[in-house]
């Protein structure tokens, strides 16, 4: 069966890995412990909270901002802006999605806050999509298999003739299971050779 949808992940997949450097300035400019930065946010249930869409992003940093060591919202805004304004494009992942643009169909499906449409029309890369599945706006995180079926109904495809893109393996094996090819993504240099690789054996 022909390949005729391509599914990414955003979080490390279309946005590039902050390097570890990063965090550790954060961690420094904060007064927190080496390492405990991504811990005490994404470790958190105000996060699982705001993937399921029950806190705005503003309402995440506002409820961790104080174990960040931030006093005031004024402070945790602009630690919010600061950490939102480092954040990049995989600048050679969006290559590949202009090439695969117009022959396939493509979609994100992300675990991600409310809002994620607004964050891709800011990198003005939105229009490349047809189908944007956001945890935050659905109330359904993956590995739900219902993720999986929503983001493939919308687009029109079956399992085989879709591809999911993902840096974390259980979400990979998540789509595998629901009859998926999935990919784990570690560079857009391997990726590319995988996906061409795939559609060779069509």
């Amino acid at each position: 069966m022909m390949i005729r949808a391509i599914i990414f992940d955003f979080g490390r997949v279309i946005t590039a890995q902050k390097p570890l450097s990063l965090f550790g300035r954060y961690e420094k400019d904060l007064g927190l412990m080496p390492g405990t930065i991504n811990p005490i946010m994404f470790g958190s249930q105000v996060w699982q909270d705001a993937l399921l869409g029950r806190k705005t992003m503003k309402e995440f940093w506002h409820a961790i901002g104080p174990q960040l060591r931030l006093k005031t919202p004024g402070e945790i805004d602009a630690f919010r802006h600061r950490y939102h304004a480092d954040e990049a494009i995989n600048q050679e992942v969006l290559k590949l999605i202009h090439l695969l643009h117009g022959s396939h169909k493509l979609a994100v499906l992300s675990n991600s806050p409310p809002g994620l449409e607004k964050w891709l029309a800011d990198w003005k890369i939105l229009h490349l999509f047809d189908v944007v599945f956001c945890s935050g706006d659905e109330g359904v995180v993956k590995p739900d298999p219902l993720a999986f079926k929503v983001t493939l109904d919308r687009l029109g495809v079956e399992p085989k003739e879709a591809v999911f893109i993902d840096d974390t393996k259980g979400h990979v094996e998540a789509a595998q299971a629901q009859g998926l090819h999935g990919l784990l993504f570690t560079t857009a240099e391997v990726l590319s050779g995988q996906l061409e690789a795939l559609f060779k054996e069509r």
